[in-house]
Formats: C-alpha cells, sequence, structure tokens
C-alpha cells in the first residue's frame, strides 16, 4: 500500500498593514448614522484578513485643530488612547498647516483665506512600507488607502523587493485607484458591518485611568 505524505500546513503570512488614517476616516468611518468612529482596528482587519497573520499596524494621522469644532481635539485624543491600549499599533503622526487659497465669489469677487491642510501622511506612509520591507519585516505589506501617490511604494515593494502588497479601498462608493492597484497582490473593499462589529467597547482604560468613547460616536 502507498503511504500518503500529509503536505505541512502553510503558516499564515506575517502581514503589516500600513493605514492611511484620514483616507479611512472620511472614507469609511464619517458617515451617517453612529457606530463607526470608535474602531477597533485590530478586530477589523482580522474579519478582513482572516488567512493572515496580522503582526503589525501602523497608523499614519495628524493632530486636528478645534478652529471650527473645538470638541474635535479631544474626540480625536480619545480615540488615541484607545488605539494605545493595543501593542501593535503605532500611530505615526505628520501635522497640519495652513495653506492660503483664493476663493472665487464671483466673476469679480474672490477672497483669499487660510484652510487647514494635513501634510505627511502620504510621505511618512510610503517611507515605512519601502523601509520595512527593505528590512524584511513583513511577508505580506496591506495598504489601507485609495491614494494614488502611495502607487510607487507599493511598485517598488512588489516588483523590486519581492513582497506581495494588498489595497483595501477605505472610500465607500468610490473605485479602487487603478494606479495603486497596478501591482497589488489583492484588493479588498471596506464593508459596514465588519466595521460595525468592530469597535472597542465604550468604556476602557490605560495608564492614566478610565475613559469612554464620545457621546456623539
Amino acid at each position: 500500500m502507498q503511504q500518503v505524505v500529509s503536505k505541512p500546513a502553510k503558516s499564515p503570512l506575517t502581514t503589516w498593514v500600513y493605514i492611511d488614517g484620514f483616507n479611512l476616516y472620511y472614507g469609511a468611518l464619517n458617515k451617517k448614522g453612529p457606530g463607526r468612529k470608535w474602531l477597533d482596528i485590530e478586530s477589523w482587519l482580522k474579519k478582513l484578513l482572516p488567512q493572515n497573520n496580522v503582526a503589525k499596524i501602523k497608523f499614519f494621522t495628524a493632530r486636528v485643530t478645534g478652529k471650527y469644532d473645538p470638541d474635535k481635539p479631544a474626540r480625536q485624543n480619545l480615540y488615541f488612547r484607545a488605539l494605545g491600549t493595543n501593542k501593535i499599533i503605532d500611530k505615526i503622526e505628520g501635522r497640519f498647516l495652513n495653506k492660503k487659497v483664493k476663493i472665487q465669489i464671483t466673476s469679480e469677487t474672490s477672497i483669499t483665506g487660510r484652510i487647514p491642510e494635513e501634510k505627511g501622511t502620504d510621505v511618512n506612509l510610503a517611507t515605512h512600507l519601502v523601509n520595512d520591507a527593505h528590512l524584511k519585516k513583513f511577508e505580506m505589506g496591506v495598504v489601507v488607502s485609495n491614494d494614488s501617490d502611495l502607487s510607487e511604494a507599493v511598485r517598488i515593494v512588489a516588483q523590486e523587493l519581492k513582497l506581495p502588497v494588498g489595497i483595501i479601498n477605505p472610500c465607500m462608493g468610490m473605485t479602487f485607484n487603478k494606479q495603486l492597484t497596478r501591482f497589488a497582490a489583492f484588493k479588498e473593499p471596506v464593508r459596514s458591518g465588519a466595521i460595525l462589529k468592530s469597535q472597542f467597547p465604550n468604556a476602557m482604560n490605560d495608564a492614566t485611568g478610565l475613559f469612554t468613547k464620545p457621546p456623539s460616536w
């Protein structure tokens, strides 16, 4: 009788995830209805990537100002505290700069003002993705963004460093950016169901003490 030798099961790929925080927030979380913004990112990613070993999550963002909503920085800080309770999440911050813009009111009337513009997220994300791939820190990278500015970083990792990169499009209702996904190993849309089922508990503890989800969230 011929002996059947079973092949050993493949181990899940060690996966590092790179999240464009503002792309995720404005694309999927800042929607009508409560229950989205208090997102437990690791729980959410495990629903989207059940076959992967998500070992590190890098969350790229910037501190918001309270110019138009004085409570906005406090709400954001509470969310940062929630993220800080998870040891596999690293938060990398860019910054906001006031950009001078000209707004045309009528054909003869215009005004000049300044609006806050987030700087650094795409550059930081691309730099970390390429550097971590070069150092062989992961077996698969995943980018959560639909920003074409990241396409060259994805290409370098996939084509030159020979490591697969998947794309999760956080912009609900928008098609995948073709330039960004050209060299992607896979592409995955966000799903409302996965987001709604992946929320942090309303009350949490960290080294500072007890804190709770913002009431409006």
